[in-house]
């Protein structure tokens, strides 16, 4: 799993709440087990329309948005089912870090296994923040998880709270498997004595 420390990147405002994992990932391109190739398939019927083409509205469909890394969102992110899928699409798509009020409770869980960083900040913060997005013209936002704080284009810094352990998670990429072979010491003395 790819370590985040911090990173630059433009950040695409989406002011939509209660996006679901369905909304994320359609059922019908959830056909393969691999992380891969998702990602042209993310948020597909908000981005294309009937015939297959770009819906020139969507927000990642803008010029300026098209290699966005970060998403402002809305409340309850990634609710509905669980499928892992969603994070596998925002990853695959090169989403690497989702702003919002809340998040569905197994789509955080997902995220943290597979290194998107998320971020809960207050509804109007969340606001504000599409705002300044918007008026910089899209400008790059830098997220820190080191600080814990999101600098935007203005020079406006805003702080937040992450889990520390989550946060630990991140900043060593460490993945389920990761995180069980800092063990490796141990498991091998406990399995010697059986």
């Amino acid at each position: 799993m790819q370590k985040f420390i911090r990173m630059k990147a433009v950040a695409a405002p989406l002011p939509l709440a209660n996006v679901d994992t369905d909304m994320i990932i359609p059922a019908q391109y959830m056909k393969s087990l691999s992380r891969s190739g998702l990602g042209k398939h993310l948020f597909q019927e908000l981005r294309f329309d009937r015939s297959g083409e770009e819906r020139a509205d969507f927000v990642l469909n803008r010029p300026q948005c098209r290699n966005a890394q970060i998403i402002v969102a809305d409340r309850n992110f990634g609710c509905g089912s669980s499928r892992e899928h969603a994070v596998w699409a925002l990853t695959d798509f090169g989403i690497r870090c989702v702003i919002a009020p809340s998040f569905g409770d197994i789509f955080a869980s997902n995220a943290r296994k597979n290194g998107l960083l998320l971020i809960r900040l207050p509804d109007e913060i969340c606001g504000h923040l599409r705002s300044e997005v918007a008026l910089s013209q899209y400008a790059p936002v830098e997220v820190d998880l080191e600080a814990q704080s999101i600098r935007l284009a203005s020079g406006e810094t805003i702080a937040f709270d992450i889990d520390p352990d989550d946060r630990r998670i991140l900043m060593e990429g460490l993945d389920d498997i990761g995180r069980t072979l800092r063990h490796d010491d141990a498991i091998t003395k406990f399995e010697a004595a059986l």
